[in-house]
């Protein structure tokens, strides 16, 4: 969607533009709220102000229906098409790299009792398989501010692709 248009769409489209990107309603509220932006970096900036920093309830909220690394999401929503775009082509993931994050994810939910979360765009299987391994030695607390990190990055790079100049 070109800018111009999103900052002429209904409340309900523009709405309906940003919850693929990330489904937060206090981010898309104020981002809507925030209109006209006429370019794209000022989209982004409002964004990325807005998205700093999110609550514990929000990262619950957004990561609520988020597909595990590693895992194709399903469905023909906006948000799986996505999801399955950043993640690359699933089936090519070498077998072993497949079963270590299908562990490492358990793993992960065990420990921080979410979903693990990371900007998979641009990544590697084996680079993401890495983080994942180091990011469990993480306290709870470092973990919170990394995933919350890891949704702004999401929401921003997806935003840059759903509206342009």
């Amino acid at each position: 969607m070109l800018i111009l248009d999103f900052d002429r769409a209904s409340r309900e489209e523009a709405v309906a533009v940003l919850r693929p990107c990330l489904d937060i309603q206090r981010w898309i509220d104020e981002i809507v709220e925030g209109r006209p932006y006429t370019t794209v970096e000022g989209l982004l900036d409002q964004a990325r102000s807005v998205a700093d920093p999110f609550d514990a309830d929000e990262v619950a909220q957004a990561l609520a229906h988020h597909p595990r690394i590693g895992e194709r999401a399903t469905g023909d929503t906006r948000e799986a098409q996505l999801s399955r775009a950043e993640q690359g082509d699933a089936d090519a993931v070498h077998a072993d790299t497949a079963r270590a994050l299908r562990e490492g994810n358990r793993a992960y939910e065990e420990r921080f009792d979410r979903v693990f979360l990371v900007r998979a765009a641009g990544r590697s299987p084996e680079e993401i398989l890495s983080a994942l391994r180091a990011r469990l030695l993480n306290t709870p607390e470092v973990e919170a501010r990394i995933v919350a990190q890891q949704l702004r990055e999401i929401a921003l790079l997806r935003l840059r692709g759903t509206v342009t100049p």
